[in-house]
């Protein structure tokens, strides 16, 4: 069964969460062209892909996708821990840009 483009749009913008903004993503961004991104759980390398390609409008060549472990907290001897989360390395095709602010300069 094919599912309506609308249904497919809303479930591609629930996908990729936001940037992972850190001095290790700026390196590879700079070096490899390769941009960090917080993604869903469930999410598949193939959702990531038609996301970010359709979002940005940009061409993705490969992706690999990690679990971040969360880390374990103590406060007041109560220990805690924050949830597991997936983030994408995505490459994109040479002389392609991925912009999160929007602005055309």
């Amino acid at each position: 069964m094919i599912k309506p483009k609308i249904i497919y749009d809303k479930i591609l913008l629930k996908v990729l969460l936001g940037p992972s903004v850190s001095e290790k993503s700026s390196i590879i961004l700079e070096k490899y062209g390769t941009v960090l991104i917080k993604v869903a759980r469930n999410s598949t390398k193939l959702e990531i892909k038609h996301a970010v390609q359709s979002l940005f409008n940009v061409v993705v060549s490969n992706i690999n996708v990690l679990i971040v472990k969360g880390k374990r907290k103590k406060k007041n001897n109560v220990i805690s821990r924050e949830k597991n989360w997936k983030k994408a390395y995505v490459t994109l095709k040479k002389g392609q840009n991925l912009n999160f602010i929007g602005n055309k300069e």
